[in-house]
């Protein structure tokens, strides 16, 4: 019975899930902003190469 409550007291799963959130949050925010950035670098390049046209 002892090992039942233990197995249920154990928080090491649910701190590895948290992390791994964490981690995919993270890299979800990070795939966006390096897509806006290289749209707006491609638009900025687009319009210098427009200029020197």
């Amino acid at each position: 019975m002892n090992t039942i409550k233990n197995y249920f007291k154990e928080d090491n799963g649910v701190t590895a899930i948290e992390y791994g959130l964490i981690a995919a949050l993270i890299a979800v925010v990070i795939i966006a902003a390096i897509t806006l950035v290289g749209t707006r670098l491609s638009a900025k390049f687009q319009y210098i190469a427009t200029k020197l046209a």
